[in-house]
């Protein structure tokens, strides 16, 4: 799906999940890059915004605390039923939605010349914990949390369903669960329309979370 040969990985924990003496190897990912198409942190600048493209659901991060939360105890008919808060969709059916794959249209789009300066991928650690990855030490992340009715791009009902029952401050859940936020994308604010219509052009549906101020290479929420 995103074009990538497995040639290696690490040993993770499934607490909970695998036996004692059990282990699960995980791949990972080296990329290869000529020096001048590179992006990153040391494209952003102050003034820039940030999008984000939405997540399909929970994706591959806080499944220990939503076992610990939602899944055990129950039975097979529990985790089957329709819920309303699920939207009429079943546990079963919300927690095992697979993750969005981004890879091939952002490649598509970087090729075609969409003027991205720096990008990250929204996994374990949420978004406090990965959007700063894509920041230089002297840029501040400003993510638009939105008041009491959440952010302003929509956050899958199963999210909002595990924080709720996890008990989750808005501070724990933003370093936890990805919040509706699959990937974001940070692109100079001149250019946030052509950016926004490169990525339409490959599927995705991007939307304004936030902006980047002077600070210390921290995300921080309003």
């Amino acid at each position: 799906m995103s074009g990538c040969a497995l040639v290696g990985g690490e040993m993770a924990e499934h607490p909970g999940v695998m036996n004692p003496n059990d282990y699960d190897l995980a791949g990972f990912v080296v990329g290869v890059v000529d020096r001048p198409k590179m992006i990153g942190p040391h494209l952003v600048h102050e003034g820039d915004v940030i999008l984000g493209l939405p997540s399909s659901g929970i994706h591959s991060n806080g499944y220990s605390l939503v076992r610990k939360v939602a899944i055990e105890g129950k039975t097979v008919e529990e985790l089957e039923r329709p819920l309303p808060e699920l939207g009429g969709e079943s546990l079963a059916d919300a927690v095992m939605r697979p993750t969005t794959i981004y890879a091939g249209g952002l490649v598509r789009a970087l090729k075609a010349g969409v003027p991205i300066h720096a990008m990250a991928h929204i996994t374990g650690g949420g978004i406090t914990e990965n959007l700063n990855r894509a920041l230089p030490a002297n840029v501040d992340a400003v993510v638009d949390r939105g008041g009491e009715d959440g952010p302003a791009w929509d956050v899958p009902p199963v999210i909002t369903y595990m924080v709720r029952a996890a008990g989750l401050t808005p501070d724990e859940a933003y370093k936890t669960f990805n919040m509706g936020v699959g990937m974001s994308i940070i692109c100079g604010r001149d250019d946030v329309d052509e950016v926004c219509e490169g990525l339409v052009a490959q599927g995705f549906s991007p939307f304004v979370m936030g902006e980047c101020v002077a600070g210390e290479g921290k995300v921080t929420y309003r």
